[in-house]
């Protein structure tokens, strides 16, 4: 999730984003190059929010499914789960590849009229975010019925012991908040994209000025920037506050700072 994070920074942000507004780079703007950053940027932007819902998934069965989890939650089952979300997400914005002009970086004209992309356009919209959306809540609600349910039963074992408080509790209590924040982030940053994709055909993606001071512009710039951040704050909200992860987190600094004294010994 992280790595596909960080694509989304560099193919979205960097290569494009960035370098429509200020960079210039004249190589990424040659049709060849053109196409295969706009296919790659719906690739990496698919893989960000599917490797999230696979990881709601794996924490619900984690908790929720005890015959499940021994199965699922193993090193070989990630591995297999990475690899079909990411081939996935790559076949599936292959359209995207065949949507720029042969000849000039821009959308085919028929992009805007034709039945079949625009058919791919509400499609692209149900597969990102709407289902991941729908699959996230219905993953963190079904999985904090349960947190709640297992609290209520150990509240009741608990009732005659000594009257302090439970470690337990508190833990499960923080899985809830950490839940509630990542759903929250996940559906907030991708409501606005989700309202121009359904009131606004796409347009304008290559910032001419033509529509700059429009609010369908600017609504579509707003939820594009939105969206690009949620990749980014799932992976830090989950991850900054696991203890397991910032130890991980302190041994790489160490590691790189060690690795950078021997090479200079």
């Amino acid at each position: 999730m992280a790595a596909a994070d960080l694509m989304v920074v560099i193919v979205v942000i960097i290569l494009q984003k960035m370098n429509y507004i200020y960079l210039f780079a004249n190589f990424l703007l040659v049709t060849p190059a053109c196409t295969l950053v706009l296919a790659l940027g719906v690739a990496t932007r698919d893989c960000s929010v599917w490797m999230t819902v696979a990881f709601t998934f794996d924490r619900c069965v984690a908790i929720c499914c005890e015959k499940l989890r021994n199965r699922y939650c193993t090193e070989r089952t990630a591995t297999v789960v990475v690899i079909t979300v990411s081939a996935a997400c790559f076949v599936m914005a292959l359209p995207c590849y065949f949507a720029v002009d042969r000849w000039r970086c821009v959308l085919v004209v028929d992009y805007f009229t034709s039945p079949i992309w625009r058919a791919y356009e509400v499609f692209d919209s149900i597969r990102t975010p709407l289902l991941p959306i729908s699959l996230i809540l219905l993953f963190n609600i079904s999985t904090i019925k349960r947190i709640m349910a297992t609290n209520r039963v150990r509240r009741v074992l608990r009732k005659n012991s000594e009257c302090q408080k439970d470690p337990e509790i508190a833990n499960r209590r923080k899985s809830m908040i950490l839940l509630f924040a990542l759903s929250a982030n996940f559906i907030l940053f991708w409501m606005p994209y989700v309202v121009h994709s359904m009131n606004w055909q796409l347009e304008n993606y290559f910032y001419t000025d033509r529509y700059f001071s429009k609010p369908p512009y600017i609504l579509q710039q707003c939820g594009f920037m939105l969206s690009f951040l949620s990749t980014c704050t799932n992976t830090c909200i989950y991850g900054l506050t696991q203890r397991k992860f910032r130890e991980e987190l302190k041994n790489g600094v160490k590691y790189l700072f060690v690795a950078t004294r021997a090479m200079f010994k």
